[in-house]
């Protein structure tokens, strides 16, 4: 067994530990990682984080201690023989068995989270893999289910990842007990290259209202919010000159059972070489007009800048980099950011980031 890599999570949420284990997985390599969680008021393994460290040891059939609630010192070790992989992978490099697995993560857990965590498997997959999660599918704190599968896996899929969302209930907070299901299959994954974001092509909404909210008209209130916040921006004037300047190239309403009430909207933006999307959730006092508006200006915000790709998938990206290489431009390095950066590095992944002279808008390179 090769020796662990010591990773230290004290200035990293839960992200960190995540992508630690998705990174463990693909190189082989064991990890132990102190402090998990360290800074966040509520340091150590939540219900999510856990569920997320057991499906990758069920997964992989995996060694691992400190799998209980609230632990701060996590090791994990996935079982490969050998020295391990280096990075970025040669993706016909596979050893990983696949099979269907099924994870309740408890209450309103985030589904998308777990979900993010298993993408970087399908890089050193033999067969397909599946798992059907129990929890909370549009939750604060992380992309609503929607963006993962209209926004972020749509994208990925252009670089070869071989990947699919289904949704079964939607789950939002307290209750959860949303389901869904996340099916991959062996890929060989492109470099990334997002570096410039050519024409605007369109926009795409994705409004959910619960069952209970039905009457209400919530999911159509959204996107109204969102549009007409959007129009007021003029985007898409320069697309439709003398029309309406927001055609929706998609609206899809949708009405969920669900064991609580709750709603939540995406907005996803097309353009030449990448893709964006912001979101908003439902809050109880807010009318649902105010929180389409509020997606929609995070959307205005996002027109401003000059990258490709938005705030949230720029540190989500970050890990396909050191899988596959290439290059991301990103709005701004956040806290997420700059822990995936620690970690890649952690992984003798060295990035590079570089600036051109236009403000928060940088490239992120793997170097050669």
């Amino acid at each position: 067994m090769s020796t662990a890599r010591t990773l230290d999570g004290s200035t990293a949420g839960g992200q960190f530990l995540r992508t630690a284990l998705g990174l463990s997985v693909v190189t082989g390599d064991p990890i132990t990682v102190e402090n998990v969680r360290g800074d966040r008021p509520d340091p150590g393994l939540g219900h999510q984080h856990l569920a997320v460290l057991e499906t990758m040891t069920d997964v992989c059939d995996a060694d691992t201690s400190g799998d209980e609630l609230g632990s701060e010192i996590v090791e994990f070790d996935p079982g490969r023989s050998g020295d391990g992989g280096s990075l970025p992978i040669d993706s016909g490099e596979s050893h990983l068995e696949g099979g269907h697995y099924r994870v309740d993560i408890g209450t309103a857990g985030s589904v998308t989270l777990l979900f993010d965590a298993l993408l970087p498997l399908a890089a050193v997959l033999e067969s397909p893999l599946s798992v059907t999660a129990t929890g909370g599918t549009d939750v604060k704190w992380s992309p609503p289910i929607d963006y993962l599968r209209s926004v972020k896996l749509p994208l990925l899929r252009r670089f070869g990842l071989v990947a699919a969302c289904a949704v079964d209930r939607r789950g939002f907070y307290p209750a959860g007990g949303g389901r869904a299901t996340l099916s991959l299959g062996p890929s060989r994954l492109d470099p990334l290259e997002l570096t410039e974001r050519g024409q605007f092509e369109g926009i795409r909404l994705y409004s959910t209202e619960a069952a209970t909210l039905a009457d209400s008209d919530v999911a159509s209130r959204q996107i109204h919010g969102a549009l007409d916040r959007l129009s007021s921006a003029g985007v898409g004037a320069d697309i439709d000159p003398g029309e309406d300047p927001i055609d929706p190239i998609e609206r899809r309403e949708t009405t969920a059972a669900s064991d609580s009430p709750g709603s939540a909207i995406v907005i996803r933006i097309d353009h030449g070489t990448g893709r964006a999307g912001v979101s908003a959730l439902g809050e109880r006092g807010t009318p649902a007009e105010r929180i389409g508006a509020r997606a929609a200006s995070d959307a205005v915000t996002f027109f401003d800048g000059a990258a490709p790709i938005d705030r949230h998938l720029a540190d989500q990206l970050m890990v396909v980099l050191a899988l596959a290489g290439g290059a991301i431009r990103i709005p701004t390095i956040t806290d997420h950011v700059a822990a995936s950066r620690e970690l890649l590095e952690a992984f003798d992944v060295p990035v590079a980031i570089e600036r051109d002279g236009t403000g928060p808008r940088i490239a992120v390179r793997t170097r050669e």
